[in-house]
């Protein structure tokens, strides 16, 4: 009898295994491009990235998803101005949250009383994504952007299995030496999971006085295009420091919508214009 139980477990673990397996199929079929930002380390403004490139591509007329893969440190709703929000749950799966300019956002955040932190191991980190991925009713994308927390762990790992077809990972990085070094090892995770790099990002590269328009190298610029050449991917381009950047993320603003004649504006645009050249690239081959 026992025998008899656990073979009957086992198919039942298997049917359910399948199922979630088909429903994160459909649902990610439907979305034309999915785009991963990582960094192998923290602080370098990686989130702040990610949100303004899916601010970017929703200002150009795209339908834009969020995804905040960072469980233990979502900072995605803030960055939007969506703090407190809650998912609502219908028949179809999880509804996203409704965020600027008709992006769809869903995040661990959204379903945590306020200030609470996730105390969890890597499987149920590993299950959260994939139901954010397979039970969020996503619908059409044009672009899934999934912002991931800093290092190579659990959730990275979980996406890269999860999305065998990514469609490309852009890396943040700092310009200082140290900071590239360690964001190296993101380069490297992305090889060795044939996780297709579209380029690396350089974050705070100098700062441009708003009243002169004279640029100091706060951190010695230049870390993230030699690392990147060093390891033979696309050098996106570089972000200055701005202060009106860190202004508006508390506020909620994305600064590529609020400070559009901004320098470190201007800089995002340059690569966002590199990322849509990189994907016009990849469709024709």
């Amino acid at each position: 009898m026992a025998l008899e139980r656990n073979m009957a477990q086992l198919e039942a673990y298997k049917k359910q295994q399948s199922t979630e397996q088909q429903n994160l199929k459909e649902k990610m079929d439907k979305i034309k491009y999915k785009i991963a930002i990582i960094s192998g380390k923290g602080g370098v403004g990686k989130s702040t990235v990610t949100v303004n490139l899916a601010t970017a591509f929703a200002m150009m007329g795209k339908h834009v998803g969020v995804l905040d893969a960072d469980i233990h440190g979502p900072s995605v709703p803030r960055l939007l101005g969506l703090e407190g929000q809650q998912v609502k749950t219908t028949d179809s799966g999880i509804l996203p949250v409704a965020g600027p300019l008709g992006m769809e956002v869903m995040s661990i955040d959204f379903f945590l009383p306020e200030q609470a932190p996730t105390i969890w191991r890597g499987p149920l980190k590993m299950r959260a994504i994939r139901q954010f991925l397979s039970d969020v009713v996503w619908g059409e994308l044009d672009f899934l952007f999934i912002d991931l927390p800093p290092g190579t762990g659990d959730e990275p790992l979980s996406i890269a299995q999860l999305l065998p077809d990514m469609d490309g990972v852009v890396i943040v990085t700092m310009p200082s030496e140290l900071a590239s070094t360690i964001v190296k090892k993101a380069i490297t995770f992305a090889e060795r999971l044939n996780m297709p790099i579209i380029g690396v990002v350089e974050n705070m590269s100098g700062f441009i006085c708003p009243h002169c328009g004279v640029k100091t190298e706060i951190f010695r610029s230049g870390g993230g295009k030699k690392m990147s050449q060093q390891a033979g991917v696309p050098f996106l381009g570089s972000i200055p420091i701005d202060p009106e950047v860190g202004v508006d993320s508390d506020k909620g603003t994305p600064f590529v919508s609020s400070h559009k004649d901004s320098a470190a504006a201007k800089a995002f645009m340059k690569i966002v214009e590199n990322v849509e050249g990189y994907l016009a690239k990849d469709k024709q081959r």
